[in-house]
């Protein structure tokens, strides 16, 4: 196992080794010997805001280019988990169309226009705000770049793991060279791209690129039309289904959840309007019409328990098929100033618009099984057999500006970037939750949030300097001043308990009336429900009106040495932060009715209530110092990159149900504490935890043609405070199986913990945080006569268990955790006759070749939280790729 001691062994363990290296007799040669025809060529990136050779960049970063993209069936980011030391990525299952994404442990779980990432997402260096952005397609790029550890100076919106930068191809003058690629595989996968270089003349040119796909789900789906038989209960089958079949629809195979429906097209301009000033505008608009991911249930773990699958592993029965109407459209403008030889000045603005509407079954046909049932048609309960929860997501518009201007200048042993940063958005959202059968008496329940206007700004003042104070050492120091803010403008939240769910147009019978056997589908009218917006619910709703504003300093403070031109240390101490906010308006005191009175329960502390709330949580902070070594070796066929790092993460934001407020009911004698938990759906400071990991990268050509790439990475991120921690996932499913029981209530004094079950998650590992990764990847050019050439590609990569929740939760039956795994990929190309007009090339491609279903995410999930609910990668995908350029 790797331990917190035996992390702390092997990171001595590599600082001694790297300080024998530096150490030994001729260990760096001040000649380096000239590079060889097989030397592995230089990548360029921008971490610096300077254009700088990977290997001269003192920053942990790494790069893909299109073609590494490409080979990795790369639709999106979420493709490229484990590929880069320390990078995961997870898909979001709340019907946002959010994307998980982490560094070093670093990430956020709320996808929603309330939560900022903790990952900053780039495109052509511009701050992109949403994180749904991060499903666009990845085509026609020139690079995708990731930087590691908080960016708390130089990029866009400061934020705390880390940055991702795509940046696509720009126009080029004087060339009409475009290109064609054509992807056919499994699950009907059809994509196309399209890459068209336009030279309008010597000062002016165009590109337009364009790229579709589509493909079937490959989950096993059908009709949801489940109609109760429970006849012990008193609910016998009557040939109406009981869940809601007002959007049931039967779908093919193209349109089940996991399919992909998306494409892309950006229009590129660049004008050089005079010899030192060059104006680039893009427009980019990205479609996604996917039916959406799916949480299943992991029949592997419910197998020997009354949950065990009754079909196969992907079987879902879905009455809300899924529907995704996305749409996002970017307008980007970059105006570079080549003021002299030392001075630029460059101005950056986007402009875009994200718009959706979703829809998404959120319980996919699992129901209640007979032995949870408590309910009966003559007397009621609280545990009904049916299951029908769906979110909506009717409308959003997402508007944000960004603008950004920077000052940079170079004077040899002194160079510096200054700028301002300043990004605002407009958001509005109409989203919605049914959840059926949930009430004593079978009444759905459905909830409604009517956000018509929420603005977020942020502005920051920044600057960072190199200073080469002797030949071989850098000083580097940069601060950057950050605020932000947020305002909730007459936001609306409608509830429907019981009868308020009918809306006026069913008087429903109740358990004991003749022929009560509950909600049916025929009772489930249009105008009832959330799908139908505020107008569908009578009762008063809760206006939000809200405004807070943050601000912090932060900085970076760095020193380099380069011990010859091929090798390279360097330390830094960054840190970065991600701004505060506040949650929906809600009461403390909770809107359960007392039946003794016909009101609300009083609170327990404080006024009787209701006491209003906005849930305010503070900004968090990431403190950051690195080690790092990049270098050339073995006259240049053999690259190394290696990051040693500690961190410090405060005031960790952490979204999910949190206890926010309590009750005073009337207690019997043998619970005489029973004031009843108000928990939330929100973000709360919850503590801190320490970080810290070695990363290794590189290439290595070991012979001509031939090319090596290869990664790993040490990672321990530990919780190191979380007082008020309760674990309460799945109670009762944990008791019925014999697995570890929950904690018991607490009952002691303390008010912050009163009613939680307490548990000590110090030194639990951090979500999405594997222990250990390795990625290797191999490829050989075979070259025969006329330019033809045969190149296989095999790729492998593992990674240790990954935990999804702060509990660590990992039980035979139930368990938030996707053990250790390795993936298997491999592709064969055949490149035609060079010098021909038109050269072309067909790769076949098998991905996944094992057929690893691997989670992106789990949980405990479905009715009482009794089974473990999971989302899943792709199966085994394989194909042929066939291009041609001109």
């Amino acid at each position: 196992m790797f331990d917190s001691n035996r992390s702390k062994t092997l990171i001595s363990s590599a600082v001694a080794g790297a300080l024998a290296l530096l150490a030994a007799p001729g260990a760096f040669a001040q000649e380096a010997p000239a590079p060889s025809g097989d030397a592995i060529q230089e990548v360029m990136v921008t971490a610096t805001r300077y254009s700088t050779s990977l290997l001269k960049t003192p920053v942990a970063v790494s790069a893909l280019t299109q073609d590494d993209l490409t080979r990795k069936g790369a639709l999106n980011i979420k493709a490229l988990t484990g590929d880069i030391p320390n990078l995961q990525l997870g898909g979001a299952v709340d019907g946002s169309s959010g994307v998980q994404i982490a560094i070093r442990g670093v990430s956020n779980s709320d996808f929603t226009e309330i939560g900022n990432p903790a990952v900053g997402l780039h495109v052509a260096g511009i701050y992109s705000p949403r994180p749904q952005g991060a499903l666009a397609l990845l085509f026609d790029l020139d690079r995708l770049e990731v930087l590691r550890g908080p960016q708390g100076t130089l990029f866009g919106r400061n934020s705390t793991g880390g940055s991702i930068n795509i940046i696509p191809n720009k126009p080029v003058f004087g060339s009409s060279a475009g290109s064609a690629e054509l992807d056919l595989g499994n699950f009907n996968h059809r994509q196309l791209s399209v890459v068209q270089n336009i030279p309008v003349n010597d000062r002016f040119a165009l590109r337009v690129t364009a790229s579709g796909v589509k493909r079937d789900g490959w989950v096993d789906q059908t009709q949801d039309l489940y109609d109760v038989n429970m006849p012990s209960k008193g609910f016998v089958a009557d040939g109406i289904p009981d869940v809601d079949q007002r959007r049931n629809r039967k779908v093919g195979k193209s349109d089940f959840y996991t399919n992909r429906d998306q494409w892309a097209v950006r229009l590129s301009g660049l004008w050089k309007v005079t010899d030192r000033l060059q104006w680039l505008l893009a427009f980019e608009n990205y479609q996604n019409n996917d039916a959406g991911d799916i949480a299943l249930k992991d029949c592997e773990q419910a197998a020997g328990t009354p949950y065990a699958c009754q079909g196969g592993m992907y079987d879902v029965a879905i009455n809300v098929p899924g529907v995704t109407d996305m749409s996002i459209r970017t307008l980007r403008s970059n105006l570079v100033w080549n003021v002299n030889a030392q001075t630029d000045i460059e101005y950056s603005y986007a402009h875009a618009i994200q718009r959706r509407f979703q829809q998404q079954d959120s319980d996919a046909g699992y129901h209640r099984i007979e032995a949870d049932v408590n309910a009966t048609a003559a007397a009621g309960g609280a545990r009904w057999p049916v299951e029908d929860n769906a979110t909506y997501t009717l409308g959003s518009k997402f508007e944000s500006d960004v603008h950004e201007l920077q000052l940079r200048q170079n004077f040899g042993k002194l160079r510096y970037v200054a700028g301002l940063f300043y990004m605002k958005e407009r958001n509005s959202i109409d989203f919605g939750q049914d959840f059926l059968a949930n009430d004593s008496n079978g009444y759905p329940y459905a909830n409604f949030y009517h956000q018509p206007d929420r603005v977020s700004e942020s502005k920051a003042v920044f600057a960072q300097a190199d200073w080469q104070f002797l030949p071989a050492w850098t000083f580097t120091a940069g601060v950057r001043y950050s605020r932000d803010g947020r305002a909730d403008r007459n936001g609306q939240f409608w509830e429907a308990y019981g009868t308020d769910y009918f809306n006026g147009l069913l008087v429903p019978g109740a358990p004991g009336t003749p022929g009560y056997t509950g909600i049916n589908a025929g009772m489930l009218l249009p105008g009832m429900g959330a799908f139908y917006g505020g107008g569908a619910f009578p009762a008063a709703s809760t206006i939000s009106d809200n405004a807070d504003s943050w601000s912090k300093t932060t900085g970076r403070l760095g020193l380099t040495w380069q011990v010859d031109p091929r090798n390279m240390l360097y330390t830094s101490l960054s840190t970065g932060y991600k701004a505060g906010g506040f949650n929906d308006r809600f009461n403390l005191c909770g809107n359960d009715i007392n039946p003794a009175t016909g009101a609300p329960y009083d609170c327990a502390t404080g006024p009787a209530g209701p006491q209003y709330s906005f849930l305010p949580y503070s900004p968090e902070t990431v403190t950051n110092l690195e080690l790092g070594y990049k270098g050339k070796m073995l006259e240049d066929r053999l690259t190394l990159s290696a990051t040693l790092f500690y961190s410090r993460y405060k005031d960790m934001q952490v979204t999910g149900q949190h206890t926010v407020g309590r009750t005073r009911r009337v207690c019997e004698p043998d619970n005489p504490g029973c004031d009843a938990v108000i928990s939330w759906w929100s973000t709360q400071n919850v503590g801190r935890a320490n970080i810290k990991g070695l990363e290794l990268e590189g290439q290595y050509r070991p012979w001509r043609d031939a090319r090596i790439t290869y990664s790993a990475s040490l990672l321990s991120a530990k919780i190191a405070d979380y007082p008020t921690y309760s674990d309460d996932i799945g109670c009762g499913a944990r008791e019925e199986q014999g697995i570890t029981p929950c904690p018991p209530y607490y009952s002691g004094s303390d008010p912050l913990l009163a009613q939680l079950r307490p548990y000590d998650v110090t030194g639990n590992t951090l979500p999405y945080s594997p222990r250990r990764t390795m990625n290797l990847s191999f490829s050989q050019d075979f070259r025969f006569d006329n330019g033809w050439s045969l190149t296989p590609w095999l790729s492998a990569r593992w990674q240790d268990k990954v935990y999804f929740n702060l509990r660590n939760l990992d039980e035979a039956h139930l368990s938030g955790v996707q053990k250790a795994y390795s993936m298997f990929d491999a592709s064969l190309r055949l490149d035609g006759p060079s010098g021909g007009r038109f050269p072309w090339h067909a790769e076949l491609y098998v991905r996944n070749i094992a057929d690893k279903r691997v989670k992106t995410w789990a949980g405990a999930g479905g009715p009482e939280s009794s089974f473990t609910l999971a989302s899943y990668n792709d199966p085994r995908m394989f194909g042929m790729r066939v291009g041609t350029e001109w």
